[in-house]
């Protein structure tokens, strides 16, 4: 916040002002390690509360409903353009509000009631958007499921997923992910569409950034029809969508985001997604992506070291998914809390077949962008491993969590938030790092 905003603020509404100030503290203060979540950039912050937020713009650029739209129009073909351009697709829709909208609105334009979707099972990392049954897409399309391998490092298993495809005759074939720590390999994807006649979409909304940075896998290289990313998450954004697609489906995307699902866009946002597709085309960020990877894999090793369970065995991506219960006995919610206490931010995850229910699961997801976008390295990940472990092994031992807290609150004063700067307690100095890449497998 700035100074005049957070002195009118603290006037106005003490109560909501005191609640902005301790979010920034706890974000200053402690460790984020949830893999969905990120610090944005001060510009970014700056255009989403800017006087666009003021501004209705129903419609697309040149097709507006509503006057006064010069400015709104070049913004959002900024927007498109740069998307188009670092995801080399043909076509892209910025208007969606966020991830799940985002999706719906592709299912919703490429699909009729009723058809049949392949798509990642959710304990096995899909996401709740890709045919959850308490999801309104669940209900309104037949989902079907194909599993990873526990036994083979989490490996897809195409013999079983072809087989599945060619017994359910999908419409659409979805991959996507929120919680499997490895790489696709889109091909194999788009040959299982190809057989039976169905759409390809990849829900990269995880990746996204990492993808635009060029260091995983593009589904556009593969021939994919759809692909979906949200704007925040690894591309460091605000929290919206982007739909990209070949251009010949790009009049039904269109048409299926406004005004099928969606009415006046929010042009703040937009700007901000603007901003970050310009920042994600940059060297610096291509830098920043490649140390998202080799910290979560020193992350991984550490954690291995340790004695810690992973599901697959170690990543390829930004995420780790920790099963607690084999290595601490704890259910994944009970680990969360402990992690709470040293300041060390995670989310309960299941894990593949996970015999306990999603809201006591088996196990922790765990993530490197927002750590990496702070500036720490794979030293960094060394020590927050062993923060982890003593936390999670010292579930009754009520002197261990209160030192582990200091000594994780103490770390993290030399790792300004971005757009917070350091909080004023911040006089720890940072060590210098080793670098650890020679020793983390390419896992």
């Amino acid at each position: 916040m700035n100074d005049d905003f957070r002195t009118s603020l603290a006037a106005f509404d003490p109560d909501l002002h005191a609640a902005l100030v301790g979010e920034e503290h706890r974000q200053q203060r402690g460790v984020e390690l949830i893999p969905s979540e990120n610090y944005t950039y001060p510009e970014v912050l700056a255009a989403l509360g800017s006087v666009l937020t003021n501004k209705y713009a129903e419609g697309y650029p040149g097709r507006r409903y509503y006057g006064g739209q010069e400015y709104t129009d070049a913004i959002e073909n900024l927007a498109r353009d740069r998307a188009c351009a670092l995801f080399r697709s043909e076509h892209a829709n910025v208007q969606p509000l966020s991830g799940s909208p985002m999706n719906q609105a592709a299912y919703l334009g490429l699909l009729e009631p009723g058809d049949t979707v392949l798509a990642m099972d959710l304990s096995h990392g899909g996401h709740l958007t890709h045919g959850a049954p308490v999801s309104h897409m669940g209900r309104i399309f037949r989902f079907v499921r194909y599993k990873t391998d526990p036994a083979n490092a989490g490996a897809i298993d195409f013999d079983e997923l072809r087989r599945v495809a060619r017994e359910t005759r999908p419409k659409l074939v979805l991959c996507g992910y929120t919680s499997y720590p490895r790489d696709f390999d889109y091909a194999e994807f788009r040959g299982v569409a190809d057989e039976v006649g169905a759409l390809a979409m990849a829900d990269v909304s995880h990746v996204g950034g990492l993808i635009a940075a060029g260091v995983m896998n593009n589904p556009f290289d593969a021939g994919f029809d759809v692909v979906t990313t949200t704007t925040h998450k690894t591309l460091r954004g605000p929290r919206a969508g982007i739909v990209l697609c070949r251009k010949a489906f790009a009049p039904t995307i269109d048409k299926s985001v406004f005004p099928g699902l969606q009415g006046g866009p929010h042009m703040n946002t937009i700007a901000a997604a603007a901003i970050t597709l310009k920042k994600a085309a940059e060297p610096a960020f291509r830098e920043h992506a490649r140390q998202v990877l080799t910290n979560a894999k020193a992350l991984a090793k550490a954690l291995l070291d340790e004695g810690v369970h992973l599901v697959t065995g170690g990543t390829d991506n930004h995420m780790i998914v920790v099963d607690t219960a084999k290595s601490f006995g704890l259910d994944g919610r009970e680990a969360e809390r402990l992690l709470d206490e040293v300041a060390i931010t995670t989310n309960k995850q299941v894990i593949p077949d996970d015999p306990r229910p999603p809201l006591r699961p088996s196990g922790i997801r765990i993530g490197t962008p927002a750590v990496t976008t702070r500036g720490m390295g794979e030293e960094d990940m060394f020590r927050l491993a062993d923060w982890m472990t003593r936390a999670l092994r010292a579930a009754s031992d009520e002197a261990t969590l209160p030192q582990v807290r200091r000594e994780v609150e103490a770390h993290c004063s030399s790792f300004p938030v971005p757009g917070l700067g350091r909080l004023p307690h911040a006089t720890a100095r940072r060590r210098p790092r080793r670098s650890l890449s020679d020793s983390v497998p390419s896992s």
